[in-house]
């Protein structure tokens, strides 16, 4: 499979992931939200990177990879990963928690993460899905 091949599959995965987010959100399962919005989020950028013809490090948080070949990139990606930055590192920060919860303190992660928190990581995998789908010129034609 091509990289294009593979960044149409992260495409597919990452449109699927985005239609559960709506089911975890409405089951209030907000941690949830969090962990797959992070999902989201890393599928689109690695897709991006191999759509551009960069191997993605085999990490969870990979915007800061995304910068270093910005020029790569369409405008609205720089303005984006500018403006994201701090919520991005944010984002992959809270993955683990999100899943886990905070074990030191006993703290499960549905305590951690309220509807706020669940509609921001929603916001930003919005955000960065929809311009994936632009790059990839493939609005609506994810198919399998």
């Amino acid at each position: 499979m091509t990289s294009e091949g593979i960044a149409r599959d992260y495409l597919r995965r990452a449109l699927g992931r985005r239609e559960a987010l709506n089911a975890l959100l409405t089951a209030r399962l907000y941690a949830d939200v969090v962990r797959e919005s992070q999902d989201v989020v890393e599928l689109v950028l690695k897709g991006a990177l191999r759509f551009v013809g960069v191997e993605p490090p085999k990490r969870h948080d990979v915007h800061g990879v995304m910068v270093q070949f910005i020029d790569r990139f369409p405008p609205e990606w720089r303005q984006a990963l500018d403006e994201l930055e701090d919520d991005l590192g944010e984002l992959a920060r809270d993955r683990a928690p999100a899943f886990y919860g905070d074990e030191e303190r006993g703290i499960p992660a549905s305590d951690l993460f309220g509807e706020e928190a669940a509609r921001q990581a929603i916001g930003i995998a919005d955000r960065l899905l929809a311009m994936y789908e632009r790059l990839l010129g493939a609005v609506g034609e994810a198919g399998p």
